[in-house]
């Protein structure tokens, strides 16, 4: 991952943890409505991958034994990995792309509502991306992927020569050479990886997507509510389909790039499907993004401007996050795929405890701030979510207090203690699995491996707990044991 120029290694510090009788008058554990759904406290646990559905998207017990984990802390929501809502092989990420996916999915909600004690709302978060294929070798490159072209022949004044012979020169060539040679695309598809972008016009599926996705994002909400889940989450932010929509770098000359209204125009075309087919009082909201964190990418104003857009069309809830984009990613090894956080903008999605002056701890909070004030005044209600480094009380009720944000929730945090809302709930935050924010988690998604926490294994096994495929890993959070005399005392 990239890294700030300063190496200022930042504590990590919750502050003071409240007691039971403060928390009966917090603004954090106090309900809050997002469209039909009601949320019993403004905690949240956010959308996290975890590599634990089968080869074929489904449901297993490991994705449902992940969830159930969470919801035994009774967050006030919890929103389910990025799910396709296309039917294409993905590896063991979920799927909803087809009715066969719905009963394990029903599985899935069922037992999330059972563990939390119908405490918790679910909602799924739907997502769609485009191709992106493996960096690879030299040799194979030049010898089967790259087109040659009259351009190739012409640069290296090799007009007459057969293909083969172009190609074993070209394979020759020192890499300086090749930037002379090879354009924008070729280089790229040599040394990252091909990648498939919203403004690739010349191929027709590309060029089809604001006709294909409305109908595909509004059959998966469709599956979503028959499933059981409480709403769905449209996936607009980091790398994938929609956000590069949303981005300044869309500069498609359908109507649908270019200005801001148009970069809007297919993410609301999708939100006004996916109403008409999951109902009006189905809840449906987004994750967007604050800021690209990219060069000439969208910014903080671009965030305002589709925040109070997506408010006006009747999003149940905005969540916000950072950065996490394509363009900035660090060159892929040979065999591997470029990975959207290991660039600045991925460092800003996911800051390190090791960072600059401003630190890991809440590098959101004002941009999401801006987007939040703006939508109140335009005179929109909607709920506002803020996320990204928040692991302590004082800071998440400092936040609701101030107007910044309406809910407050956490993902390494959650995923260090997935009990940590309840244990702040009942008085007993000394009790918490503080996140170091070293990114472990990360590290492990990264190389497409069963997500852990590092603080897992740090505490006394319990007896033969569950473990990773390679067998190193603790595969779920220990469980908290809570007195039970002393759950009930604090209620």
């Amino acid at each position: 991952m990239w890294k700030p120029a300063q190496r200022i290694k930042h504590k990590v510090s919750p502050g003071r943890w409240p007691t039971a009788a403060e928390i009966r008058s917090s603004l954090w554990f106090s309900p809050i409505q997002l469209g039909q759904s009601r949320l019993e406290q403004r905690t949240w646990v956010p959308a996290m991958v975890p590599w634990r559905a089968t080869d074929e998207g489904k449901v297993n017990q490991d994705v449902i034994d992940w969830y159930v984990r969470f919801a035994e802390g009774r967050p006030g929501a919890i929103v389910v990995e990025a799910t396709a809502v296309r039917d294409l092989p993905s590896g063991p990420l979920l799927r909803i792309g087809d009715d066969r996916f719905i009963p394990g999915l029903q599985e899935l909600t069922r037992a999330v509502h059972h563990a939390s004690q119908g405490e918790t709302r679910l909602f799924i978060q739907l997502i769609d991306f485009l191709s992106i294929r493996r960096r690879p070798p030299a040799e194979k490159y030049f010898r089967q992927f790259l087109k040659i072209t009259d351009t190739h022949r012409q640069k290296l004044n090799m007009p007459d020569a057969k293909e083969e012979k172009i190609r074993e020169h070209l394979l020759s060539l020192p890499d300086e050479k090749l930037d002379e040679i090879l354009n924008e695309s070729e280089l790229e598809s040599l040394r990252m990886g091909y990648r498939e972008r919203v403004t690739d016009m010349a191929l027709e599926h590309i060029r089809s997507l604001p006709q294909i996705l409305p109908g595909l994002f509004a059959e998966a909400a469709r599956r979503a509510r028959d499933a059981g889940f409480d709403g769905v989450e449209l996936h607009y932010a980091h790398a994938y389909t929609m956000a590069s929509f949303l981005s300044a770098l869309n500069h498609r000359d359908d109507g649908y790039g270019g200005s801001r209204a148009q970069r809007l125009r297919l993410p609301l075309e999708v939100l006004q499907k996916v109403r008409e087919k999951a109902g009006v009082d189905y809840t449906v909201g987004c994750r967007f993004l604050s800021d690209e964190c990219i060069d000439a990418g969208s910014d903080p104003d671009d965030a305002v401007y589709y925040g109070v857009e997506f408010a006006r069309a009747g999003m149940d809830f905005l969540s916000l996050s950072r950065g996490g984009k394509f363009e900035d990613a660090k060159q892929p090894q040979v065999g591997w795929s470029a990975y959207p956080y290991t660039g600045r903008s991925g460092y800003e999605c996911m800051p390190t405890c090791i960072s600059d002056e401003f630190g890991p701890f809440g590098r959101n909070i004002e941009p999401t701030s801006g987007i939040r004030h703006a939508i109140r005044e335009a005179g929109y209600e909607t709920p506002v979510v803020l996320i990204g480094g928040i692991h302590g009380y004082e800071q998440a009720e400092a936040i609701l207090q101030s107007g910044d944000a309406d809910i407050v929730g956490s993902a390494r945090q959650s995923l260090a203690d997935p009990d940590w809302f309840r244990k702040v709930k009942l008085g007993r935050g000394g009790e918490v699995r503080s996140c170091q924010f070293t990114n472990y988690c990360e590290g492990l998604d990264q190389k497409h491996k069963q997500v852990t926490c590092q603080l897992w294994d740090r505490q006394a096994l319990e007896e033969n707990p569950d473990r990773t495929r390679d067998g190193k890993r603790r595969m779920l959070a220990p469980r908290w044991h809570a007195n039970s005399e002393t759950v009930f005392s604090n209620k």
